[in-house]
């Protein structure tokens, strides 16, 4: 008997998402890929329907009505259908987001009250920490540029490293600042270093 071998992409590793490609479910997203995560997204949510996809850009639809010509946000009793739909958008946002997320992705953003927020911070967190870290690799003294503005402008992209998760040795940073500053400097700031290691 003739055996035929199946091609099988996820054993390859050649798809990105334990999931794999579905036009029932979306992509899960478990920290990697971002970019193609979030096309496949875009596409997926849209299929659905363009006020999903309109809630996540502009956030809930709150209705409104005027009091004493003030406005304020209109009672749920009150809502017409047309505005208990569109404002059901963001719970279905929500739920598509959520249910395309890894667990730890999931916690970073589980405390979030809208779906808006919640493509926000996945956003800033993974396209925002992709930008800062090409900020990091290319990171170089520039000219007329001190030492303090150095460690000044290398502290920020750090920080803001951190703040989005990155952890980092001190001999990492310590070599990565040694090698980025102007070759004039290098051997002042070597003996230095050797002077407070004596």
């Amino acid at each position: 008997m003739k055996v035929t071998q199946v091609f099988n992409p996820m054993a390859e590793g050649k798809l990105p998402f334990g999931g794999g490609a579905s036009i029932n479910r979306p992509s899960l997203f478990s920290g990697i890929n971002y970019q193609f995560w979030k096309i496949r997204m875009k596409i997926f949510i849209e299929s659905l329907d363009r006020g999903i996809w309109d809630a996540i850009v502009n956030g809930p639809f709150i209705p409104k009505t005027v009091v004493d010509e003030v406005t304020i946000d209109k009672p749920c009793s009150e809502w017409s259908d047309y505005e208990s739909m569109k404002a059901q958008f963001d719970c279905m946002a929500k739920n598509i987001i959520t249910s395309a997320l890894s667990l730890d992705e999931f916690f970073r953003v589980s405390q979030c009250s809208s779906a808006k927020e919640r493509w926000d911070i996945l956003e800033v967190t993974h396209e925002g920490m992709s930008d800062v870290k090409k900020e990091y690799e290319l990171f170089r003294m520039q000219a007329r540029e001190t030492i303090a503005d150095v460690k000044k402008r290398f502290t920020h992209i750090v920080n803001h490293l951190i703040e989005l998760g990155k952890t980092f040795d001190k001999e990492e940073l310590n070599i990565k600042i040694l090698k980025c500053l102007d070759r004039s400097w290098q051997p002042k700031v070597t003996a230095i270093s050797e002077k407070k290691d004596l």
